[in-house]
């Protein structure tokens, strides 16, 4: 149809009413065809000119991307499209393409519907090309927010493998405290046969009050192991959605900083000056970056002495402790990296680091490491241990910054 129009426009001034009204007739069911398949598809789709204004658009885009205005008012077309989108970071990404003249790139983002549910999209923008000449921009929006969800139940599955395991370890430490308890209820009960048997006489106060005190101990052990079997299991129950790890961290360290800096500890972050954005739980990071703060914070105190008590500090004053992030990107890859140096741990106790109720602390439980570990694996990261005795200890987490496989170029 298109080589039939292109033909016969040449040939206009000798055409007849009724082929112009015939060729006018076909254009339109052309056109009515085409809006028919963009309707149809799935995928969100907006096309622009080079200066970003408006030129098509089908439905379902307005569904997935808020809009300040219908993409039909005149008021659109007046204005480049970035001036119409409500959510900041999508609307800076059209911005952005438009002052660098991009014409491929593909960008991830996080939207919260009208009624709280998180949604998915990924918007790849791709050259308009007619007869040659770059005529404007292509934009596909991708509702993938199943595939996300599929991901996290992924995760949470290969996270449910690992209770075999815990739930063994549970059953052997339950063991004793039973094993106790029974021993002196048994003691309690021969001791009561024994005073029926001789007129009624009870045996000393003390000794009973002995065994019961035994029994309530062991109790309360119970309670405790019960109540850490829990906390290790329970689901993290993140809600992920796209942020800057850098912008989150940079909260967290300007609160733990003055207590840090009281116990002549230096506190250190350095971060990429480009904003990353990761899939993340704002709150479940913050317990992470608090977790290992206060590991570090017992770390440095138990190798400098002079951390042990508050101080008053001038603004040049040379700090024992030192405690620094570090947040960058590497290959593809977004990196944090806690360090302090402090007393650091040997190989061995590095390699159980993270295995539920291990603790070198008197008073730890052993579960704050595992909490660490799980909210990392539930960000679909890694972390990874680094440490010498008596020099100091490094974590490290890595998280995969999402993007599209394929290889993106700029006409800039």
């Amino acid at each position: 149809m298109r080589s039939y129009v292109k033909r016969i426009s040449k040939k206009l001034s000798k055409l007849s009413r009724e082929q112009l009204e015939l060729l006018v007739n076909e254009s339109l069911s052309e056109n009515e065809s085409l809006y028919a398949i963009m309707e149809s598809l799935s995928t969100g789709l907006i096309i622009v000119d080079n200066h970003f204004y408006l030129q098509q658009s089908n439905t379902i885009v307005e569904s997935q991307l808020a809009f300040s205005t219908f993409l039909d008012s005149q008021e659109v077309l007046e204005k480049p499209i970035w001036e119409f989108i409500s959510d900041k970071d999508i609307s800076d990404f059209f911005l952005k393409c438009s002052k660098k003249n991009s014409t491929n790139a593909t960008e991830e983002f996080s939207t919260v519907t009208a009624g709280g549910i998180v949604r998915f999209i990924t918007i790849t923008m791709t050259p308009l090309i007619n007869q040659g000449n770059l005529t404007g921009r292509i934009f596909l929006v991708r509702d993938i927010t199943e595939k996300r969800n599929q991901d996290v139940l992924l995760h949470r599955m290969e996270s449910m493998a690992n209770l075999t395991n815990l739930a063994a370890g549970m059953a052997h430490d339950i063991k004793n405290p039973l094993g106790a308890i029974s021993i002196h209820i048994q003691l309690i009960q021969k001791a009561l046969e024994k005073a029926r048997n001789n007129n009624d006489i009870l045996p000393p106060k003390k000794f009973v009050e002995d065994h019961i005190d035994v029994v309530n101990e062991e109790i309360d052990h119970l309670n405790k192991l019960v109540m850490d079997f829990l906390f290790a299991v329970r689901p993290v129950n993140a809600q992920l959605q796209l942020k800057d790890p850098a912008k989150i961290i940079e909260s967290t360290v300007n609160f733990i900083k003055p207590e840090f800096n009281k116990y002549n500890i230096e506190v250190i972050f350095n971060h990429p000056d480009e904003v990353t954005k990761v899939m993340v739980d704002e709150k479940l990071l913050k317990e992470v970056i608090m977790n290992l703060s206060q590991n570090g914070l017992y770390a440095i105190k138990a190798k400098f002495p002079e951390c042990e008590k508050e101080i008053s500090f001038e603004e040049n004053h040379t700090f024992a402790g030192k405690f620094t992030i570090d947040c960058s990107v590497q290959q593809q890859k977004y990196y944090i990296k806690v360090s302090d140096n402090g007393t650091g741990m040997s190989s061995e106790t590095s390699a159980k680091i993270f295995e539920p109720y291990y603790t070198t602390k008197s008073n730890g439980t052993g579960l704050g490491m595992t909490m660490v570990y799980k909210i990392v694996k539930e960000f679909s990261g890694e972390i990874q241990v680094d440490s010498e005795f008596g020099k100091g200890t490094s974590f490290i987490m890595i998280f995969p910054i999402p993007q599209d496989n394929k290889k993106l170029l700029n006409c800039d």
